[in-house]
Formats: structure tokens, C-alpha cells, sequence
């Protein structure tokens, strides 16, 4: 059985301007807090994963380009477990050629047909310039052919939680199987950054040449402090955008489709993370190892057990905050003994107002070893009490 308790322990934090108090959520209407001309959005901060603004993020659009992003984290995955090396050369197929490189008119590095190209060269056109040649050259060289690359970057993308992505070519070209979410890309370039922090540099690379062609870099936000990730581009669902930016030691994560032309796409991105560095803040609600609340043990030595989080609890909130944080501890009622300490038994849901700002872990402060035989017929008799009542 699921319990949802109020958050009691607050005094170190009611101090705090904007901090009313934590307590069961109250019935209040949900505002967009500012308007968007996207039809999706999804904006977080990174340390704490706080949801800034959302809108449709969890809809399925065709992801174009921005599958692209799939493709090379198949390949910086396969750098990182050294299957390949930066230096790896692979060849230019017609089908490469024809389907991504010149004759295709998409965006291209330009590869020559049956030259050849090194892995770091062909990653670097891909982040820098969305090459479609590059990715099939690339797909080619690590499977053999593109739809064995495919499958593999199918089975990547479940193996990290892409529940609701799938992709038809490695390219994201048109094609049926192109499906992804605001939420999947978003939580796919969080990846990128945390997992490969060198080879994510890449991306903010101002221009790359090859075959004697100069491109400058297509993602427009590097201009304004970006350093990624890609765009796209589908007559269904317009323009695209997944950036990142860091500043103050602050990352943002932004994915945003569905607006009509690709300079209202640059604008609306840049307005929506500079709202949200500049009317925002970050709060600590609680320290780590301090005590957050208790949790209910059934036979125990002792009746509760206190629930700590292993990291400090953090929420990124707007400056003026017009709405009561809250939090709701959530475990399965009641623990059975014994429990260990440092054991994972409970979930922090941490809210503004009635928006999610983020979820953490809770700890076993200490061991609750089983109870003596009184102490087991006691909590049998409240626990009676409670399902009759």
C-alpha cells in the first residue's frame, strides 16, 4: 500500500522568502507562466532536473535532423568502449553519396564518392553541418548497412529509456519510423553532455571544412551562448530545436518544435533560456544526510525510521514565486523489518503549487531491527485499526 505524507520537518527552511510551507497540495488553477508560439516545449535545469516550462512534450512529432542525435550517440558510445577509434576510416558508397552527400541536395559534408573519410571527421560533420552523408557513411562502416546501424541505435535508444522514440534511418530523413518526443530528445542530450563531455564539445564547433567546402556551424544559438545541439525541420511539424546552455554554473536544457519559420525558431528559443536564467534561482530545501521526515516500520524495534536524501534537495524556482512549494514523501506503508541503513525506501515529489518541479530518492537514516514480540502484536493491532477505520 502507497502512502503519501506531507513534508512536517521545515524549520530550516521556512525562513526563506517565498517559502510559505510544505503541505498537501491545495486545489489551485495551473498558468502558463509565459507564452510560447511552439507548439511543444520542454525546458529544465540540469543539476536538479526541475522542470521550468512544459507544454505537449510527451506528443510524438517526426524529429528530422534531430534523430541525428540518436545516430552519434550510437557512435561516441562505440568510441567510449573503443570498438572504433577517431582515426577509423570508412569508405563513401554510392548510396551514401547519392542518398546524403551533392547529388541529394540535403545538408552534407560533401564527402566524395568512393574516398574515404576518419570517424572524427565524419562525427564533426555530422555535428557541425547535420551531414546525411556522414551519418551513412558512418552507418555503413560500423553495421555494414544502414538498416543494421538502425537496429542498433533502436536497441541503444531502449537500452537509455527512450520509451516513446523510434527511428527509421540513421539520418532522420522522411520516413514513417521517425518518431520521437520533446521529453525523449531532452533526456537524450542530457546524456550526451553528462556521459560524454569530451566528445560533446563537437557540437559547438563554429565550422568544419571538408572536401575543400567551409561550412559554418547550422545550430543559430551558438551565437548566444549555446554549445548545442541540432535542429530540424518536418513539413508535419515545423521547426525544431533541442540546445543546451551553461552559465554561472547553471545548464539549461531546451526542446522545442512547432513553429512556422526558422528565424521565429531562433527567437523564441533564445527568449525562452534567457527567461529562464534570468528569472530564476536556485534554493536548497535541504541539506544532505539531513533529516526530511519519517517512514512507518511494522514489527520493528522502533516504530519509524528517519528518511534523509543522499544529496542536498534543490529546486530551481522563479525569483518571485507566486505559488506554495510543496513536498510529498511517498513510500510503500508499512516498512518491514529489518531495514537497513542507507536503503533506498521512499521518493521526495517536490511541487510549485501544483506543477512538478522534481523527484529524489530518500534513504534510511539507520537500522530498525525486528521488534520483540509485544512490539509485533502492537503495530499488528494499530494496523488492524487502520483498515477498519
Amino acid at each position: 500500500m502507497r502512502r503519501f505524507f506531507p513534508v512536517l520537518l521545515l524549520a530550516p527552511i521556512l525562513t526563506l522568502a517565498g517559502f510559505a510551507s510544505f503541505a498537501q497540495a491545495p486545489s489551485v488553477e495551473i498558468r502558463q507562466v509565459i507564452e510560447t508560439k511552439a507548439a511543444q516545449v520542454y525546458l529544465i535545469e540540469a543539476s536538479t532536473g526541475t522542470v521550468l516550462l512544459s507544454k505537449n512534450e510527451r506528443q510524438s512529432f517526426a524529429p528530422a535532423s534531430l534523430a541525428k542525435l540518436m545516430t552519434l550517440e550510437v557512435v561516441f558510445d562505440a568510441l567510449k568502449k573503443r570498438e572504433i577509434r577517431p582515426d577509423t576510416i570508412y569508405p563513401v558508397s554510392e548510396y551514401a553519396w547519392r542518398t546524403g552527400g551533392a547529388p541529394s541536395r540535403t545538408s552534407t559534408m560533401f564527402a566524395a564518392v568512393k574516398s574515404q573519410v576518419p570517424v572524427g571527421d565524419l562525427v564533426r560533420g555530422i555535428a557541425v553541418q547535420t551531414a546525411n552523408d556522414g551519418c551513412l557513411i558512418i552507418a555503413e562502416g560500423m553495421e555494414g548497412s544502414e538498416a543494421k546501424f538502425v537496429e542498433r541505435m533502436n536497441a541503444r535508444a531502449a537500452e537509455l529509456g527512450l520509451t516513446d522514440s523510434r527511428f527509421g534511418n540513421a539520418t532522420g530523413l522522411p520516413h514513417p519510423d521517425n518518431r520521437s518526443t520533446l521529453y525523449d530528445l531532452v533526456k537524450l542530450s542530457r546524456h550526451l553532455v553528462d556521459t560524454y563531455p569530451d566528445l560533446y564539445r563537437t557540437f559547438s564547433l563554429p565550422e568544419f571544412e571538408w572536401n575543400k567546402i567551409f561550412q559554418r556551424n547550422r545550430n543559430p544559438l551558438l551565437s548566444y551562448g549555446a554549445d548545442g545541439l541540432g535542429t530540424g525541420f518536418s513539413e508535419g511539424s515545423g521547426f525544431a530545436i533541442v540546445a543546451s546552455m551553461e552559465r554561472d554554473g547553471r545548464r539549461l536544457f531546451l526542446g522545442m518544435s512547432g513553429v512556422a519559420t526558422d528565424k521565429e525558431r531562433t527567437e523564441e528559443a533564445t527568449r525562452l533560456l534567457t527567461w529562464g536564467f534570468d528569472g530564476f534561482e536556485m534554493r536548497t530545501l535541504f541539506k544532505a544526510g539531513e533529516v526530511i521526515g519519517e517512514a512507518s516500520v511494522y514489527g520493528g524495534a522502533q516504530s519509524k525510521v528517519p528518511l534523509v536524501a543522499a544529496e542536498p534537495v534543490e529546486v530551481y524556482v522563479p525569483v518571485n514565486n507566486p505559488d506554495r512549494l510543496q513536498a510529498r514523501i511517498v513510500y510503500r506503508w508499512p516498512l518491514q523489518p529489518p531495514v537497513a541503513a542507507d536503503r533506498e525506501v521512499a521518493t521526495l515529489n517536490v511541487f510549485s503549487g501544483e506543477r512538478p518541479l522534481r523527484s529524489l530518492p530518500l534513504k534510511s537514516a539507520e537500522t530498525v531491527e525486528v521488534g520483540t514480540l509485544r512490539q509485533r502484536a502492537w503495530d499488528a493491532v494499530i494496523e488492524l485499526l487502520f483498515f477498519w477505520i
